[in-house]
C-alpha cells in the first residue's frame, strides 16, 4: 500500500461517514488501525467535521465536513496529471 498524507485518510473518512456509519465501517474503509482510528476521529470530532450520534452509536459528516472534503476533491482533480498531458511533456 502506498504512503498516504494526513488530509487523504481525512477525506477517505468524512467519505465513509457520508450518511452515518460505525466505527468499525469507517476503519474497514479507510484501512486504519483501532489506535489509528481513534485518533482521527478525535481530531475531526474536535474540528467539528464529524458527529457522534449517542442513541444510533453512529458517525456522521457535518456540513463543514462535507464542504471539506469537496474542496479537498476539487484540488485533488486539479493536481492528477492525465496520461495525455503526461505525453506533451
Amino acid at each position: 500500500m502506498k504512503y498516504r498524507s494526513r488530509s487523504e485518510i481525512v477525506a477517505i473518512i468524512l467519505e465513509a461517514a457520508n450518511g452515518g456509519t460505525t466505527r468499525t465501517r469507517i476503519m474497514y474503509k479507510a484501512f486504519l488501525s483501532f489506535a489509528q482510528l481513534k485518533e482521527y476521529l478525535s481530531m475531526l470530532l474536535e474540528k467539528g467535521l464529524i458527529e457522534y450520534e449517542e442513541g444510533t452509536r453512529h458517525y456522521k459528516t457535518t456540513e463543514k465536513g462535507i464542504r471539506m472534503q469537496q474542496v479537498y476533491n476539487q484540488i485533488n482533480d486539479e493536481l492528477v496529471i492525465s496520461p495525455s498531458e503526461q505525453l506533451q511533456r
